[in-house]
């Protein structure tokens, strides 16, 4: 058993994936295709901006000779669904500069990792846009690609070779992992890299950041939830009020003080 620093931050999945070995051996796997890299992008930008949003990448590489460009994102949002298809559709007009062609040069496959879950609890979602037949037969146009993994989900069912990458990631989640487990060059290639003692104290002090934004933003949600919940009362507590139900029943189902039911 070794220690190692999450992937759920940040700065580690970026060391990691950064590497352009560790990311092709990812890519080729998730998405099934040959590709050729020599180097990765972090925090990839276009100028001029596509769109009203500085769309930023987490990590991008474009491979010139198969004429692909895949970028991976990690973190979970609540719009996740929205705004990674939107960077994905940014990566596709950017490269439209004429009215006269309208397809891309390079195909764009983004590759979406959720370790903080989601909603549909899914360790697999694909979102495939090549035009299907109503038999569901695919057509070989706009062979874009999105997919979704979600580490948290991982089973015995969910398939080779997706199965490896998403349960190291979500091994790491608990902070250690039983080396033995793993017999991969690539995924050994990983742990060498976020074990603790190989973290360094600026990414540390990143990690220490990431954390506090995550508590923050927490902690801004459940305020807006507990408002929203508290106004829902106070509408329920007027409305029973109005109904001339007892004071004593309102406070029994809204939680409300005598006071608020008196002032409402």
């Amino acid at each position: 058993m070794i220690k190692v620093a999450s992937l759920r931050y940040g700065v580690i999945f970026k060391k990691v994936f950064s590497k352009p070995y560790i990311f092709t051996a990812f890519a080729k796997d998730i998405l099934g295709i040959e590709i050729e890299i020599d180097k990765v992008e972090t925090e990839k930008s276009f100028s001029p901006i596509v769109g009203s949003v500085d769309s930023r990448f987490d990590l991008f590489a474009q491979d010139t000779k198969n004429r692909l460009i895949i970028d991976i994102q990690h973190k979970r949002y609540k719009d996740h669904y929205d705004r990674f298809l939107h960077y994905h559709n940014v990566a596709l007009i950017e490269q439209i500069t004429s009215s006269a062609n309208y397809k891309p040069d390079m195909q764009v496959y983004t590759i979406v990792v959720l370790t903080s879950g989601d909603k549909h609890k899914t360790d697999i979602l694909i979102t495939d846009f090549r035009p299907k037949k109503l038999d569901g037969t695919c057509i070989a146009e706009t062979e874009h690609k999105i997919v979704y993994l979600c580490p948290k989900y991982v089973t015995d069912k969910t398939p080779e070779p997706y199965r490896k990458w998403l349960k190291v990631i979500d091994d790491s989640l608990e902070e250690q992992i039983e080396e033995s487990d793993y017999q991969n060059e690539i995924i050994q290639e990983i742990f060498s890299l976020i074990k603790t003692d190989k973290i360094s104290p600026q990414e540390y002090a990143r990690m220490k950041d990431e954390y506090s934004d995550e508590e923050y933003m927490q902690e801004q949600t459940q305020k807006a939830m507990n408002k929203g919940m508290e106004k829902g009362m106070l509408i329920a507590a007027k409305n029973m009020k109005e109904a001339k139900v007892a004071v004593k029943t309102i406070m029994e189902v809204t939680g409300l003080s005598v006071e608020q039911i008196e002032n409402l």
